[in-house]
């Protein structure tokens, strides 16, 4: 009896080991790695490049536009009284001055005797290269004639250098203010004779508001 007791213990003692299954489930990724790759555009690029050589062309022409023809001047002094007065500001055409001759009548901008320490003198062309240039009784004589279509002044009170015939050179221009009493012009011996390198462009817009704004009439 004592012996199947024992047995029983024995038996009953001992448990069963159970094994536990590890788990060896993997849990891959299955997404699929994206990959971006920049396509170049041809179109894309050809289209920049036309933007930038048009970019570029319009401030190249705007830079030219503004040396040849949009130079600021402002005129001191009342000797071009009405047609410019003092202190209106105008355009200068720098590329007129190589390219043709001028006419007489036109209004040029200049330094006297090309001195670059000076403001700028505007003045309108009364003579041309070649030609003789007097003043009599306040009138302006062209090769020995009165000019008549010179309507710009009325009377040249002081003849100065011009009382005397003065034979302009083929480089050489005789010009008046359009008030001859208001300022310096090629009668005062300090201006004289003015010469095609000294001048520097054709004033041919007036920027001031008012009723001088626009093209400046010959």
């Amino acid at each position: 009896m004592g012996q199947e007791i024992n047995f029983r213990r024995q038996r009953g003692g001992k448990k069963r080991k159970v094994k536990k299954k590890k788990n060896h489930l993997k849990f891959e990724d299955n997404k699929k790695k994206l990959k971006f790759e920049k396509k170049k555009n041809p179109r894309l690029i050809r289209q920049i490049i036309i933007w930038a050589a048009e970019i570029a062309g319009a401030c190249a022409v705007a830079a030219l536009l503004v040396a040849f023809f949009g130079h600021r001047i402002s005129n001191s002094g009342d000797a071009m009284t009405p047609s410019i007065r003092n202190g209106e500001v105008v355009l200068v055409d720098r590329l007129v001055i190589d390219m043709k001759e001028l006419s007489r009548g036109q209004i040029v901008a200049f330094r006297p005797n090309g001195n670059k320490e000076v403001h700028f003198y505007i003045r309108r062309v009364a003579g041309l290269p070649g030609e003789t240039v007097q003043i009599k009784e306040g009138k302006l004589y062209i090769d020995g004639e009165e000019l008549k279509s010179y309507e710009y002044v009325s009377e040249i009170r002081d003849a100065g250098i011009a009382a005397e015939p003065v034979k302009l050179g083929a480089d050489e221009y005789f010009l008046l203010g359009d008030n001859p009493q208001g300022g310096e012009d090629s009668r005062s011996s300090d201006i004289g004779i003015v010469k095609k390198d000294d001048l520097y462009g054709k004033v041919w817009f007036n920027t001031t508001s008012g009723d001088h704004f626009g093209i400046v009439k010959k």
